[in-house]
């Protein structure tokens, strides 16, 4: 019997990847060629030139998504460089298909120079409605997004930081709803402030949280630190957090608190800290693939709510549960970028999926796999988008709702009958 390292060859050997392009129309006969192609194809280019919002509607454009990356942060293996990354990018591919019906097409550049990985995406703007990043290290991905937002006029989004917040997030506002704790008053410790850490911190305190304490590999974070190693997102980060000015090691820093979360390394969460932390506490280790303490251990600890980036495990803090729904929403409405407030509304329709009769310790975040998020999230963020006059149509959100169903149905169906 195969390991799971290698099915996963033989499948990407097999198909020769994980993407196929294939015709919305039929094409039997010269009457299907002339219509979709010359001479017919050349009313739309027409009407395009006329109206260039309108290639959203007579091409494929309004549904298509860019994942791009290049190569320097991918899963837990590092600057392994853009032909490696491919298998990643090509899979997100699959899961904006399969979970929200937007059709994507993988790009990794053979670049690390910022300025020239900016310049190539943004140069790819008339072919796409949205731009997804992906596996860029830090800080470096933090201006590439910026400067992106700032040039385009399409959603930009990086995964790596935000997809990973609003997932976070989402539990995180359960978890806290389940042991009668607000986000508000709760210390939160963040182990770890690469880019998921630091977009973590940063919706947190959007969303209302006052007590959050960051910790790196020197320690406790406060502002006034020697400022060398920090980037500029992290330094404004220090004024807003760690009102205490506390010192030490994450044992000091977790003394006490109601919420730790990691996205740092393996193993970090002994024991002995979990078993500081206040009654009731609420641990997620979200580190990729191994997390900082298991779910068995650390509820073996003491904590009162656990998760983890694992499928195994209960809790999964995965960002497949947002940015299939995102981008749905956002391109579904052809908004101009995803501003915090569709960021927040997608925080609120992951959680609110999660009834108070429902919600259970082992159960405060929806599975990756539950056919509610993607149209939830969709009809969220499209809401929000509209009324921050960041979109430019308006559609009725309970409109996007029942078409993102209907259309991830009928690709559920189509899913099955595909070689496996």
């Amino acid at each position: 019997m195969m390991n799971l390292n290698e099915e996963a060859l033989q499948v990407h050997k097999e198909h020769n990847g994980k993407l196929a392009t294939v015709p919305k129309a039929k094409l039997e006969n010269a009457h299907d060629l002339s219509v979709l192609y010359t001479p017919g194809v050349a009313e739309p280019c027409r009407k395009i030139r006329e109206e260039k919002d309108l290639s959203f509607e007579y091409t494929c454009r309004g549904n298509m998504v860019a994942v791009v990356s290049d190569g320097t942060r991918v899963l837990g293996l590092g600057n392994i460089g853009p032909e490696a990354g491919m298998p990643v990018m090509e899979g997100k591919s699959v899961l904006y298909k399969c979970f929200a019906d937007i059709d994507s097409v993988p790009i990794c550049l053979d670049t690390t120079d910022k300025d020239k990985f900016v310049e190539a995406v943004r140069y790819l703007q008339p072919s796409f409605a949205g731009i997804n990043l992906e596996d860029i290290e830090s800080p470096k991905c933090f201006d590439v997004e910026d400067e992106l937002i700032e040039k385009m006029d399409i959603p930009v989004f990086h995964d790596d930081q935000h997809g990973t917040a609003i997932a976070c997030a989402a539990a995180l506002t359960n978890a806290l709803r389940f042991v009668k704790k607000e986000l508000r008053t709760a210390r939160i410790v963040i182990n770890g402030v690469g880019a998921a850490g630091s977009a973590i911190v940063r919706l947190l305190l959007s969303l209302g949280a006052e007590n959050i304490v960051m910790v790196d590999a020197m320690g406790v974070m406060y502002d006034g630190m020697e400022a060398a190693s920090l980037n500029r997102i992290q330094l404004d980060l220090l004024k807003r957090t760690n009102k205490d000015n506390l010192r030490g090691n994450l044992l000091d820093a977790a003394q006490g608190a109601d919420v730790l979360l990691g996205v740092s390394r393996p193993g970090l969460f002994i024991p002995e800290i979990i078993q500081s932390m206040n009654s009731d506490s609420i641990v997620f280790a979200m580190a990729n693939p191994i997390p900082e303490t298991s779910y068995e251990a650390a509820k073996e600890a003491g904590a009162k709510v656990v998760g983890t980036g694992r499928s195994d495990s209960p809790n999964q803090v995965n960002n497949v549960l947002v940015f299939p729904g995102l981008f749905r929403g956002a391109i579904d409405v052809r908004a101009r970028k995803i501003n915090e407030a569709m960021k927040r509304a997608a925080v609120h329709a992951i959680s609110e999926l999660i009834s108070d009769e429902e919600l259970r310790e082992d159960y405060i975040i929806p599975g990756v796999f539950d056919t509610r998020v993607a149209p939830a999230v969709a009809a969220a963020v499209a809401k929000a988008a509209m009324d921050t006059g960041v979109a430019r149509v308006s559609v009725d959100p309970e409109d996007i709702r029942q078409r993102t169903t209907e259309r991830t149905a009928r690709l559920r169906e189509f899913i099955k009958t595909l070689p496996s």
